[in-house]
């Protein structure tokens, strides 16, 4: 990379930042519990809307997995999420009623809370609808991890997002509030994957799962990225540049080897083909508050034409057992943590 290309990264991270902080005016705090956390709580940001069913398990998995304080950005919801998150003792909430798209789909408020309260934290950020699946999940907190990846000198841990799915049409399969979503959506794509090297930000770029084959057939190259780096060792000054796809500075998007072995990887559990996904999609596309004026959703919405949407199953779907099956499949990696 020249010193061109780094100057202009740099420069890029200072506009981020700064549109950070113009844009955390818009916050107004609901239920603002930081004081309570610790120097080595592992900590969970998410932005949210219209989330109370999802919420109650969401909690309870990453509670069971160690961390021990949640941030929310509440962008306007109605249904009582707010209600509900402000009754968590371990949660702290923001509302805000400014566009989602405008503040890059969330970012700008997720970047400011990050800079102002995970500094000097593991900080998890994720979407409502996803779960850390990281090798030995199982049997170690998620505090073994971040202890072990920081004794390694290592400060981001990658994964891949995969989208998990019933056997069936969507539409079918009711989803009951605190319920866990995987005990239906239990089968995954283990292949159909295409994986290339972002040379700006230095980040891998992953396609292609379920998505690809039935809404983007015909343009697997539309499909959504399913790569994310939703764990970092958060400091001031970084700041995610899209989504968690990528951040900056860049050498935090290196979580792969590019020398023949493999780093410690693992994977988000992707819970978004429920029986609401027909409503949010139709709510989205009005919206218009995602990426390209929600062109994901409205691709979506073409393909939501039969009764209870598509059936993503198919003969070569695997059935989801636990970490060490999406390790042999060659999902994630436990690398040199034993």
């Amino acid at each position: 990379m020249t010193a061109l290309s780094r100057y202009r990264l740099r420069l890029q991270r200072k506009r981020f930042l700064v549109r950070a902080w113009r844009k955390s005016r818009a916050l107004t705090p609901v239920e603002n519990r930081t004081d309570y956390i610790r120097p080595r709580d592992v900590l969970c940001f998410a932005t949210i809307r219209n989330e109370l069913a999802r919420l109650p398990y969401f909690l309870e998995y990453y509670r069971d997995r160690g961390i021990q304080h949640f941030l929310f950005v509440d962008n306007d919801s109605d249904d009582g999420t707010r209600a509900y998150l402000a009754a968590q003792p371990d949660c702290s909430i923001w509302t805000c009623a400014e566009s989602y798209k405008r503040a890059r789909f969330g970012m700008d408020w997720l970047n400011h809370l990050l800079g102002k309260y995970g500094h000097g934290h593991w900080c998890l950020t994720v979407d409502c609808d996803e779960f850390l699946v990281y090798p030995f999940v199982d049997t170690r907190p998620i505090n073994a991890l971040t202890d072990w990846l920081e004794a390694s000198s290592i400060k981001s841990f990658g994964t891949m997002l995969l989208d998990m799915y019933p056997k069936g049409q969507i539409g079918a399969f009711s989803y009951p509030s605190g319920c866990d979503p995987f005990e239906t959506s239990c089968w995954f794509d283990s292949g159909n994957y295409m994986i290339q090297k972002n040379p700006s930000f230095g980040n891998l770029w992953i396609q292609g799962g379920p998505r690809a084959r039935v809404f983007f057939a015909d343009d697997p190259k539309s499909a959504p990225a399913l790569n994310k780096i939703p764990l970092v060792r958060w400091q001031r000054g970084y700041a995610y540049a899209s989504s968690t796809h990528m951040l900056l500075p860049r050498g935090l998007n290196l979580v792969y080897d590019e020398w023949g072995g493999e780093k410690t990887s693992g994977i988000l559990l992707h819970a978004k083909f429920t029986d609401a996904f027909q409503e949010k999609t139709e709510e989205e596309v009005q919206r218009r508050e995602h990426f390209a004026n929600s062109k994901e959703y409205r691709a979506y919405l073409a393909a939501l034409e039969t009764d209870r949407g598509p059936n993503f199953w198919m003969q070569f779907s695997e059935k989801f057992i636990n970490w060490r099956q999406l390790e042999i499949l060659g999902l994630m990696s436990k690398g040199n943590w034993a």
